[in-house]
């Protein structure tokens, strides 16, 4: 059990994620990598990187980069294609380590997931223990190295994760929880992406404990219904359940600009930029979809969408593309600049045909 934990209500949950996953199969399958700075994706014209290795990363290299702004940052960075179908076959391994200590999976990516193992943990003794086990299984049988984070709830484990990467693992406990909340700064929180941090920001919100002491009926007034869930995390609360075998209906990606935009051609770069890194998702998933959704979000916070639709599937990373820019011409010549864009795919299917539905993942980012 966690350490200095009682009660026999509290849930185990652990969130498992992958050390740099594709740069490092990509390490781990050619010697020659070992070592230097990797990034997995195009590495000319107007690529980015969809992965980089601990060694690029000290570069300040990051996912979501353009190439060439990568490069600059590390003029020996290597370039190495994309390989999903590796990366699939990699992550069933994964998977299939965490169906040994809990049916209850809640897979986020090909290399992150949610366990919660409140009703298997006995059986090893602690949470932690399962934790170290699985970690110890993957690297046996796969070469890679995982990071766990173990606690009472989704939103803290997933904190705790990232707290001793690569290849390590944390413990927050109910006694830990709040105050570890409370330290944080906003941005560090899962689900706070530029936009919320700025507007939390502007009303004197900078820690976990400013959110805290924020009143109610303020974060509601700014942040409508999320303002509840914002409440409760920088409390260390989180009710969410591990939901085993969710399927996605929908698949997308958007960022959150550094300034805001107002010319065509910028804003055209940063759509063929996400619909780039949407078919990289897609692709990934083996799934694909007839419904491309535009979102842009203004200056002033107002949202809009428009949506085009396919009587088939949409076959190639040029017909998204093609697609997207036919949506982003709709809102051209603006009246506001744009502060936000995104790009979805809907009407999913997988291989098979079949319809995925109940799950929306969004991959927000800073351009």
């Amino acid at each position: 059990m966690l350490p200095g934990d009682s009660p026999p209500t509290t849930r185990r949950i652990i969130h498992i994620d992958m050390d740099a996953f594709y740069a490092s199969v990509e390490q781990r399958d050619d010697p020659d990598l070992r070592g230097r700075a990797v990034a997995v994706g195009r590495g000319e014209g107007r690529g980015v990187v969809a992965a980089a290795s601990y060694e690029a990363r000290r570069f300040g290299v990051r996912s979501a980069m353009p190439s060439r702004t990568a490069l600059r940052h590390c003029p020996d960075l290597v370039f190495v294609p994309p390989r999903f179908d590796v990366y699939r076959a990699v992550s069933r391994q994964i998977h299939a380590v965490f169906a040994r200590y809990t049916a209850l999976i809640q897979p986020l990516s090909l290399d992150e997931a949610s366990l919660d193992v409140s009703g298997t943990y006995r059986d090893y003794g602690s949470a932690t223990q399962v934790a170290r086990l699985i970690r110890a299984a993957i690297f046996e049988e796969t070469g890679l190295t995982a990071s766990a984070g173990i606690s009472y709830n989704r939103f803290l484990a997933k904190l705790a994760s990232d707290h001793r990467k690569p290849n390590g693992q944390f413990v927050i406990t109910p006694q830990m929880g709040p105050g570890f909340a409370a330290a944080l700064r906003v941005e560090q929180f899962h689900g706070i992406g530029p936009a919320t941090r700025a507007r939390m920001n502007a009303l004197g919100i900078f820690t976990g404990a400013d959110l805290r002491d924020a009143p109610i009926d303020v974060l509601k007034r700014h942040f409508g219904k999320a303002a509840a869930f914002y409440a409760a995390i920088a409390r260390g609360i989180d009710d969410r359940p591990v939901v085993a075998d969710t399927v996605r209906k929908s698949l997308g990606t958007e960022t959150t600009f550094e300034r805001d935009l107002s010319d065509w051609n910028e804003a055209r770069n940063v759509l063929e930029d996400l619909c780039a890194k949407l078919w990289r998702l897609r692709t990934a998933r083996a799934i694909s979809g007839r419904t491309l959704v535009l979102k842009i979000k203004y200056a002033d916070f107002r949202s809009v969408t428009r949506t085009r639709s396919e009587s088939r599937a949409i076959a190639t990373e040029e017909m998204m593309r093609d697609q997207a820019l036919v949506l982003l011409r709709m809102f051209f010549p603006l009246d506001r600049p744009i502060r936000l864009m995104g790009v979805t795919l809907t009407g999913l299917e997988g291989n098979s045909g079949e319809n995925l539905a109940q799950m929306t993942l969004f991959d927000d980012s800073t351009c």
